[in-house]
Order: structure tokens, then C-alpha cells, then sequence
């Protein structure tokens, strides 16, 4: 029985490890990026391993996600739940956390975290790193590059927080609610979904859903209507989202 978020992964990625698991498009740059099963969990195991050994974070800690829908956010947000870490994504600073991650352009809604382990994304093609920091942020991708491609740390329960700030979901109540959208949603095991990132922004809807369903998902942000009927023809779309 699947009840906590790296177990979801875990079966995701065992069902056909090199298959797409995640597709990523933004129409305004033209970026494509397309993740298997294993290249998600290389990102996830470095991220865990970014949190546990770089950052020191373990169960009973939080971290903030103030990101938008990216392929790199399913990798902190799926990499803090392997570590135990709860993910806060995007209350108001009210609720303390021990490490935050966001983008340039979100640094001064930032502030309000006290936090001093700060990381930054550009959320660039490629995974590039910044050009230019933000004062006192270290980038994540330049840093979670230098972590291991496994992660070894203690499992997770199902009574732990997944979900911090003000929504406070344990793996367990996570999994549940994904499950429920996914069928609301008509999302099913095998589905290839296309997800405009604009019409759902909530995680739940665009990677746990998904996850917990057997779906792979094709997240497309600035979405081009245009491109939309022959996108779904190329990734094999068999549920539309937008």
C-alpha cells in the first residue's frame, strides 16, 4: 500500500525506469526538458542530499518552496519528502522554516522567512546556473550538483509532514487528497497528461495527482494554444488539462 510520497516515487520510477516521467515546456523560451524516471530520482536523491548533509535538515524541519510549476520544483518539493523535510509551498513567513528556495524575481517576498540558509533558481534551460546571485543566496543547482546520486536516509512515516505552513499534511492525508484529485481530475495509471502549469499551479494537481495515479505528466508553462493539438499528438497526450 502506497501512503507517503517517496513510495509513490519509488513505484513511478520501478514501472519503466528510462520512460519520460516528466516533460517540461515553456513556450516563452522555447525550453524543453525531458526527465525519466531515473534522471527525476538523480535530481531528487541529490536534492534529499543537499538537505540533509549541506543543509543539515532532517524529520521535523521545513523548508520553504517559493517557486512556480518547474521540473525543479518537483525535484526539491519530491527531494524534501525523501529527506523528511515538510514542504512549506508559498504561506506568508508566519510559520518559521530552517531553508528557503526561490527565484530571483521572489526575493523580496522572501524576506519575509527569517531563515539564513537561502538558496536561488533561475529555473534556466539546462538547469544553468544564475549569472548574477542574489546577496546572501547560494544557487541550488550549482550546489546540488556537488551531492551524491544516492540517497541512503531514514524512511519516512506516514504520520509525517509532508506539507507545511498553513496546510500541515502528513504523507499519509498527501497521498489521500492526490488520489482523490487524480480521479476528479480523470487521471489514471498509464495516462500521458498535458498540464497547463497557468490553469493548475498547485502541486497536488500537476505532480502528486499525477504520481500517485501511474501517470506521467507533460507541464507546459506560457502555454502557446497554437502548439497545443500537435504537442499532444508528439507526447502521446491521452488526458488534456488546460
Amino acid at each position: 500500500m502506497t501512503n507517503t510520497i517517496p513510495q509513490a516515487f519509488a513505484e513511478a520510477v520501478r514501472r519503466d525506469p528510462a520512460a519520460p516521467l516528466l516533460t517540461w515546456y515553456d513556450d516563452a523560451t522555447g525550453d524543453r526538458t525531458e526527465l525519466s524516471g531515473l534522471t527525476l530520482e538523480n535530481w531528487v536523491s541529490k536534492t534529499a542530499n543537499l538537505l540533509v548533509d549541506g543543509a543539515g535538515l532532517g524529520h521535523g524541519d521545513t523548508i520553504a518552496l517559493l517557486l512556480p510549476p518547474h521540473w525543479q520544483t518537483a525535484a526539491l518539493l519530491l527531494g524534501a519528502a525523501a529527506a523528511g523535510v515538510a514542504a512549506d509551498l508559498g504561506g506568508d513567513g508566519a510559520q518559521p522554516v530552517e531553508a528557503l528556495f526561490t527565484t530571483p524575481d521572489r526575493v523580496e517576498a522572501a524576506a519575509a522567512w527569517g531563515t539564513t540558509d537561502r538558496y536561488a533558481t533561475g529555473l534556466l534551460p539546462l538547469a544553468m546556473p544564475l549569472r548574477t546571485l542574489p546577496d546572501g543566496y547560494t544557487d541550488y543547482v550549482t550546489e546540488v550538483r556537488n551531492h551524491g546520486d544516492h540517497f541512503r536516509g531514514a524512511p519516512v512515516s506516514p504520520a509525517d509532514l509532508a506539507i507545511g505552513g498553513p496546510y500541515e499534511l502528513s504523507h499519509a492525508d498527501a497521498i489521500e487528497a492526490a488520489q482523490e484529485r487524480a480521479t476528479g481530475l480523470g487521471i489514471g495509471a498509464g495516462d500521458r497528461v498535458l498540464i497547463d502549469v497557468a490553469a493548475y499551479p498547485d502541486p497536488a494537481d500537476w505532480l502528486l495527482a499525477p504520481l500517485v495515479a501511474g501517470a506521467s505528466v507533460v507541464l507546459c508553462a506560457n502555454l502557446d494554444r497554437t502548439k497545443l493539438d500537435g504537442r499532444a499528438g508528439t507526447e502521446k497526450v491521452s488526458v488534456t488539462l488546460v
